[in-house]
C-alpha cells in the first residue's frame, strides 16, 4: 500500500526539497561579457536545456551587473509568447553575486544564418518578429540588445527572441531614459541624441536589422518594403511608433488577400455591436490585449461558465479580456449568443484572418469615448 505525505505548514513557513535535481553537461554554447551558456540534458524526462550561468568577466561591474541578472530573471518569469524564449527555473546565489538560468534550448541559428539556408522565409519570420515585440511592447517591456545574435530560428521555423539581459519594464516616462551604451551594429537612431530609448527605437533596430538581412543576403519578394523603410527612418518623428501600429499596417496590407463571407461579416458585426454598446467611455491611458492565444482561451472560458444565461451576469467580464485598463460600461444585457458565435468564427479562421478581426475590433474601440481618471463617472467603473 502507497502512501502520501502531507505538506503541513503554516504560511510564510520555508518549504525546503531535499531532492536535488542532477543535469548532464553537453556542451559550451557561448561566453559572453557576463558569463557562460551550456546545454543540459535532463534524463529524467529526456530533455534538453539552455544554462546561462552569471560570471562576468570584468569583475568591476559583477555587482552592477548582477542586479541585471536578477532583472532578465523576473522579466522572463513573466513572458508567455512562442516567439519569446521560455525560463523554466532559476538558482541565485546573492552572496557569491553568481547564479543560473535555465531556459529553453532553441534548436536550431540565428536569423542570419537561417535566412541563409531558407530564404523563403523571410517574410514568415519578419511577421514573427513583429508578433513578438509586438507582445513585449504589450507587457511594457524594452529588450534594448535587438541584434542578430539574439533572434534565433528553430530548425521547424519558429523565431524566438533570446537574450534579455539588457531588458527593462517601463511604466513611467522617464523609464524611457538611455540608459545602456553598446556597440551598435549599425548606425544608431535620432532618438540616441535626445537620450530616448522607447519602443520605437526598438521599431528602428529591427527593421534595420532586417534590412542589413535582405541587402546582405540578395532576398527578394519581400512583401513589406514600404512598412520596412518607415520602421527605418533615422527621425523618430518619421518613424512608425508602435508594434501595434507595425502589426495593424500588416493585417491592412493581407486583409486584401483574405476574403470574408458574408455569414463571417455578419457574426462579427453582433459582436462587435454587442461590445460596444456595453461601453460607455474608455481611461485614456488604456491598451488593447492582442495575444490572439490568451484571448480565445478566456472566451471559452467565460462562454463555458456563461453558456445557460441568455446574457452575461456582468460585462465587465468579456470586456476585460480585451482591454487593459479603466472603462466605464453597463453591466448587464450582453447576449452570450454573441459570444459563442465569435468564438466559432475565430475558431474556424486563420491566424491571418483572426489578426485581421481583431484589428477591426480595435477600429470599433477607437470610436469610443475616451476620459482622464477622475473624471466624473455616470456609469459603473472598472
Amino acid at each position: 500500500m502507497s502512501t502520501q505525505r502531507t505538506i503541513t505548514s503554516t504560511p510564510g513557513s520555508v518549504i525546503t526539497f531535499l531532492r536535488k535535481r542532477d543535469y548532464i553537461y553537453v556542451r559550451l554554447l557561448g561566453q559572453g561579457a557576463c558569463g557562460q551558456t551550456v546545454l543540459l540534458r535532463d534524463e529524467i524526462i529526456g530533455s534538453d536545456f539552455v544554462c546561462k550561468k552569471y560570471l562576468p568577466f570584468d569583475e568591476r561591474y559583477r555587482q552592477e551587473l548582477f542586479e541585471g541578472f536578477l532583472r532578465e530573471i523576473k522579466l522572463l518569469h513573466e513572458i508567455h509568447h512562442v516567439n519569446v524564449v521560455r525560463v523554466f527555473n532559476y538558482y541565485v546565489f546573492p552572496e557569491q553575486l553568481t547564479g543560473y538560468i535555465l531556459m529553453e534550448y532553441v534548436d536550431g541559428t540565428d536569423i542570419d544564418e537561417h535566412l541563409r539556408a531558407k530564404p523563403e522565409n523571410l517574410n514568415a519570420l519578419f511577421l514573427q518578429a513583429v508578433e513578438g515585440f509586438a507582445y513585449l511592447e504589450s507587457q511594457s517591456i524594452l529588450h534594448r540588445d535587438i541584434r542578430p545574435l539574439n533572434i534565433m530560428v528553430k530548425d521547424d521555423g519558429t523565431l524566438k527572441i533570446i537574450d534579455l539581459g539588457f531588458g527593462k519594464r517601463v511604466e513611467v516616462s522617464t523609464d524611457f531614459d538611455k540608459s545602456i551604451s553598446l556597440n551598435w551594429w549599425c548606425e544608431p537612431p535620432s532618438d540616441f541624441s535626445f537620450g530616448i530609448y522607447d519602443h520605437a527605437t526598438e521599431i528602428y533596430f529591427l527593421g534595420k536589422l532586417f534590412e542589413k538581412l535582405i541587402l546582405e543576403l540578395n532576398l527578394e519578394d519581400f512583401k513589406y518594403k514600404s512598412l520596412l523603410e518607415s520602421m527605418c527612418s533615422h527621425n523618430s518623428t518619421d518613424r512608425i511608433s508602435s508594434f501595434m501600429d507595425v502589426r495593424s499596417e500588416i493585417d491592412r496590407q493581407g486583409a486584401s488577400e483574405v476574403d470574408f463571407h458574408s455569414y463571417e461579416r455578419n457574426v462579427y458585426a453582433t459582436f462587435a455591436n454587442s461590445v460596444t454598446k456595453h461601453l460607455t467611455r474608455i481611461e485614456a491611458t488604456s491598451k488593447y490585449r492582442d495575444d490572439l492565444a490568451a484571448i480565445r482561451i478566456q472566451l471559452e472560458t467565460l462562454y463555458r461558465n456563461s453558456m445557460l444565461e441568455n446574457s452575461l451576469p456582468d460585462c465587465s467580464l468579456l470586456i476585460s479580456i480585451f482591454i487593459k485598463g479603466g472603462y466605464s460600461y453597463k453591466k448587464v444585457g450582453l447576449p452570450t449568443s454573441a459570444i459563442k458565435g465569435f468564438l466559432e468564427l475565430l475558431r474556424a479562421s486563420s491566424l491571418a484572418k483572426q489578426r485581421i478581426i481583431l484589428a477591426n475590433l480595435h477600429g470599433r474601440l477607437d470610436a469610443v469615448t475616451r476620459y482622464r481618471s477622475g473624471e466624473d463617472e455616470d456609469d459603473i467603473p472598472f
